[in-house]
């Protein structure tokens, strides 16, 4: 199928923490949620998710501050951290009583989320499908070499500059980890939770400022490390999207990931965001995962 700029569904809305909450929640039976990171949204997962339709309930959340979800009040340097992050992701998840045999398809940020999730509630899970995902801790020499010196300056005191001011994340990170031109229109989707400089765009500073890199952040690099160890022994069956080329997916991440249990492996074309570049073979890929677990 073409590629389309149509986001899947408009969103629901639902009060979380005093703040709306964006997020698609169609059709019915067991779940499968979709989890972006940054500086997407549920919009990322507008041509994977129909390949779905009818194998269980569709969900897919816009995380505080992006997408459609509400900003947060008083916002600084300290707002939007991971653990802020899940605290609103995980209540939205609670009101949405996700049931007892999710499927988690997740990527980016939207990985150790997810994948935290799943490790607090394995009872609970039944398939985990992850792509160019944070899977432990990093260091600056796992680091795409092209992308190092941005985030090591989204990571320095020239990063308000940088993304507050000049919305480099949307602008550059963003096109430039797509192998195809993204259209106006879709250009124009991502922009929109980011289209005023200041604090509306925090979101996507404090992100990659919380990637866990030489141990730091501490507490985000404990989550990765007890995330990774789990994920290394669950045996939750696991669908691995490889990208090609890929981007922070690759090298010594890659082969921990391939030392997992019960896991299949397709590769897709793409960089970071793959899903703008291969959605058909990643909803496909993801369909018969989904029909193999639950016999459909």
């Amino acid at each position: 199928m073409p590629i389309s700029a149509t986001p899947y569904r408009e969103p629901r809305f639902a009060a979380v923490n005093g703040r709306r909450m964006a997020y698609i929640d169609e059709g019915v039976g067991d779940t499968i949620v979709f989890q972006h990171g940054n500086p997407t949204s549920s919009y990322l997962w507008r041509n994977i998710m129909p390949h779905c339709e009818g194998l269980g309930r569709l969900i897919a959340c816009d995380l505080i501050g992006m997408g459609r979800s509400d900003k947060l009040p008083d916002s600084g340097p300290e707002r939007y951290s991971y653990h802020e992050q899940r605290d609103y992701l995980f209540a939205l998840w609670e009101q949405l009583n996700l049931g007892d045999k999710v499927i988690v398809v997740l990527h980016d940020w939207g990985s150790l989320l997810g994948f935290d999730w799943t490790r607090q509630h394995p009872d609970r899970v039944q398939g985990i499908a992850y792509m160019e995902a944070i899977l432990q801790p990093i260091t600056w020499a796992d680091f795409p070499e092209d992308a190092r010196s941005i985030f090591q300056g989204f990571r320095s005191n020239d990063g308000e500059m940088m993304v507050l001011e000049k919305n480099l994340f949307v602008e550059s990170v963003l096109p430039g980890a797509i192998l195809r031109k993204l259209s106006d229109e879709e250009m124009a989707v991502y922009r929109a939770p980011f289209v005023n400089a200041g604090e509306d765009r925090r979101p996507t500073l404090t992100w990659p400022r919380q990637i866990p890199i030489e141990g730091e952040p501490p507490e985000v690099a404990r989550v990765a490390t007890d995330c990774g160890r789990w994920l290394a022994e669950s045996r939750i069956p696991k669908l691995f999207i490889n990208a090609e080329p890929g981007a922070i997916l690759t090298g010594r991440q890659r082969e921990f990931c391939r030392t997992w249990r019960n896991q299949t492996e397709v590769t897709v074309e793409g960089i970071h965001f793959v899903q703008e570049d291969s959605p058909d073979k990643i909803g496909e890929a993801l369909a018969a995962f989904v029909r193999s677990l639950r016999n459909l």
